[in-house]
């Protein structure tokens, strides 16, 4: 399929049109003036805003009632996401009948291979960093497109459009293989450790992935990985960290002044000195330094450079801040791997040394809770208190043996408790400091709000 048969197509149908890569794809194909319409299991503040951007969206798994603009086999495309079962009936009724059915990785991959596609893939960060990526080169004379996993406060958005741009920037996701299906001019790779073994089988087969992802980044390109990943590319491999006198790029001097992060920027081509960063948190400063290595390497300037840093307000759900007082700071994170965990609570130490530091998760997946409940327990275990809230299925049935409760009984803290949402609210009916934060994946983020909101109340009398 070329981009010429991609084009011939009037009609996009999204099975899954609610997921967050989904939804930015519905939006692309909303700007290039096609008839959108699609499936989802459940409502949400996603599908009620395409909705009301054009797109026709319901929520029962019946052929019948889909309208006839996306029924005609020769104009409608059928995009679908990993995370539906086979067994739905309207995806066996399009694979039945003659549509054209691809994935979603497979329509980005179309995307990137008639573009200068730069693809950020990671185990930890890729939303982050490639939201940042698509911020510099927005305010940049550079400007692009951009289909990020997460919607970027900037643009209240999760996608981005120009019809004038060569580059379009991409959330390279591996879960699923997908990344594989993407054609990268350049890539930058944030982390390498291993997650979704329900899928890969193990964890070196999890890594091969991430070598053949490596791999596919265009000769003229850029391969810019985080120092100690050595994954070798065709195309040349630009190394980045932190505080490291061996990366081609690095940072240092890490410091607060007037509420804002800034840090000493040295590389290849380029030394920065007090480079503002837009968002708090070691690992941002570490995304920011990916973008800079990548940027500087196609041969952005400085000054460029330097306003896009300094004017990226973050991530919905990422090190999102909801309540920031002298006395209590509420803030909800997406982390859901003890290695994002790790970084998310380094941070929080870091911003609020002398502050009680309360963190509420819910585990993601029985199998991810079960592949990596040692390192739930060892980096849950350096907060001061933990509240554990039941574990999240997403696509999983449940695992025998795999609870909160279970892996709550392997984090060595005093102050830790199991409880239910509703039970969670409560908890902090008189809570008036200290810093507490959201954690996790699922659907914890339905009670950021009400949470938020009673925290708000005990601070205001």
């Amino acid at each position: 399929m070329n981009r010429v048969s991609l084009t011939k197509f009037s009609s996009v149908y999204f099975i899954g049109i609610g997921g967050i890569g989904m939804s930015a794809l519905a939006r692309y194909f909303m700007s290039l003036g096609k008839s959108v319409g699609g499936y989802d299991k459940t409502s949400s503040e996603l599908t009620e805003t395409l909705r009301s951007e054009g797109a026709w969206v319901h929520y029962e798994d019946d052929v019948q009632e889909i309208p006839k603009d996306f029924m005609e086999v020769e104009n409608s495309l059928i995009v679908v996401t990993p995370a539906v079962p086979k067994s739905m009936k309207e995806l066996i009724y399009f694979q039945s009948n003659g549509f054209q059915v691809m994935k979603r990785a497979e329509v980005l991959g179309l995307i990137t291979r008639f573009s200068k596609g730069l693809c950020v893939a990671g185990t930890h960060g890729k939303t982050t960093t490639s939201s940042i990526l698509a911020h510099i080169l927005n305010e940049s004379t550079w400007k692009c497109n951009a289909f990020l996993g997460g919607i970027a406060t900037n643009f209240n958005s999760n996608i981005v459009l120009s019809s004038s741009s060569e580059w379009t920037v991409i959330e390279a996701d591996e879960f699923d293989r997908s990344f594989l299906q993407l054609s990268p001019h350049s890539s930058i790779i944030t982390a390498a450790d291993p997650d979704h073994l329900d899928i890969y089988g193990s964890k070196e087969q999890f890594l091969e992935g991430f070598r053949q992802y490596a791999m596919k980044s265009d000769m003229n390109g850029f391969s810019v990985q985080k120092e100690g990943l050595s994954l070798p590319s065709l195309s040349k491999v630009i190394t980045y960290a932190l505080r490291s006198e061996t990366a081609d790029y690095s940072m240092h001097n890490l410091r607060w002044l007037n509420g804002f992060l800034f840090g000493d920027v040295r590389g290849r081509r380029i030394n920065m000195p007090n480079v503002q960063l837009g968002i708090p948190g070691l690992h941002n400063a570490e995304n920011a330094l990916a973008c800079i290595a990548l940027l500087t390497e196609l041969g952005m300037h400085e000054a460029e450079l330097r306003t896009g840093l300094s004017s990226f307000l973050g991530v919905k759900r990422r090190f999102e801040y909801h309540i920031r007082t002298e006395k209590l700071v509420y803030l909800d994170d997406y982390a859901h791997h003890p290695m994002e965990i790790k970084s998310l609570v380094s941070s929080l130490r870091m911003l609020y040394p002398n502050k009680t530091l309360i963190g509420i998760f819910q585990p993601h997946l029985f199998s991810r809770t079960r592949d990596f409940a040692e390192g739930f327990a060892a980096e849950l275990s350096l907060l001061d208190e933990l509240i554990l809230m039941p574990i999240y299925p997403a696509r999983e049935e449940p695992i025998h043996g795999i609870t909160s409760d279970w892996l709550l009984q392997k984090v060595k803290l005093n102050n830790k408790s199991l409880k239910s949402p509703s039970e969670v609210i409560l908890h902090f009916k008189e809570q008036k400091n200290g810093v507490v934060v959201t954690i996790g994946a699922g659907d914890i983020d339905r009670i950021v709000q009400p949470l938020k909101e009673i925290l708000q109340s005990n601070i205001s009398v």
